[in-house]
């Protein structure tokens, strides 16, 4: 059985799981262009490349939201809408914060669009005609998601509100990946347990606990490792995709190796490579 296991050393975030399955030879162009079926693409550029971490050749991937002042004013800022084969953009997104949560952030909703609820995201999804794979998948992700924030801020599910912002970064991430996974035949996804990091982070609403809190809702159910290190490691989004996909938890399976991907995330640590390793192979 076609297998991908998450190697989750240092987290999970959704950038990090695409440029991991980038790295391990799946095709971002072909994603791009499957990602168009969602009409979003006049709101975004992607970005690609390689970057070394701590001695380790992976592969980042960026979300670059385009402004509606870019638009409007004509500013566009061409270099970012090139990608950058063999060139990291460090201005992408930095998943740190809980979707929920608003970004300060120059990007203005467009008008056709508004703010994006959860109900408005399962509708884009359902009208893009993604294969039935891809459509699945996503779609629990972000319920798992969804009930989550709900959970945490006392809304049902239809009433979650995903920020402009945060929405098109995890939108990008998680159908992006939903693709990826789906293109690359995998049958079945098994992860380490996630290591969720410590300390405290600021976000709109104050200064709260790592894992965030609706990061730790996600995770309910999987088994979280401990590690001392004062930062965020898992997202929510990242939470998710692991939480929703992997049938099992635990060391690497006993497997016939075919490929291999670091995905680099946004972060740097002095002691450790801030990336997730995916490895890709056959099981029993």
């Amino acid at each position: 059985m076609r297998t991908l296991y998450f190697d989750c050393f240092s987290g999970i975030s959704g950038d990090m799981v695409i440029g991991a399955l980038i790295d391990a030879g799946a095709d971002p162009v072909q994603m791009e262009e499957e990602l168009k079926k969602l009409n979003m693409d006049e709101e975004y550029n992607l970005s690609w490349g390689k970057v070394v971490k701590n001695g380790i050749t992976s592969t980042k991937f960026d979300v670059i939201l385009i402004s509606k002042s870019d638009q409007t004013y004509g500013h566009s800022h061409s270099h970012e809408h090139e990608h950058s084969h063999g060139h990291s953009h460090s201005h992408g997104h930095e998943h740190e914060h809980s979707l929920g949560h608003e970004h300060n952030h120059s990007h203005v909703p467009h008008s056709h669009h508004g703010s994006r609820t959860y109900k408005q995201i399962v509708e884009a999804i359902n009208e893009a005609n993604f294969n039935e794979s891809v459509a699945n998948m996503s779609l629990a992700i972000f319920k798992k998601i969804g009930e989550a924030e709900g959970h945490i801020h006392g809304l049902p599910l239809e009433k979650v509100h995903f920020h402009e912002v945060g929405a098109v970064d995890s939108i990008i991430d998680i159908i992006g990946a939903a693709i990826l996974i789906d293109q690359l035949g995998i049958e079945s996804v098994q992860s380490s347990a996630i290591p969720t990091g410590s300390g405290h982070i600021h976000i709109d609403h104050g200064i709260y606990p790592v894992p965030a809190p609706a990061t730790l809702e996600i995770l309910k159910g999987v088994p979280i490792a401990s590690n001392d290190i004062r930062s965020e490691l898992a997202t929510p989004t990242g939470a998710a995709i692991s939480a929703v996909l992997a049938g099992n938890f635990g060391s690497l399976p006993s497997m016939t190796v075919e490929s291999i991907g670091y995905g680099a995330g946004s972060k740097t640590f002095e002691n450790h490579p801030n990336v997730l390793r995916v490895i890709i192979g056959e099981t029993q």
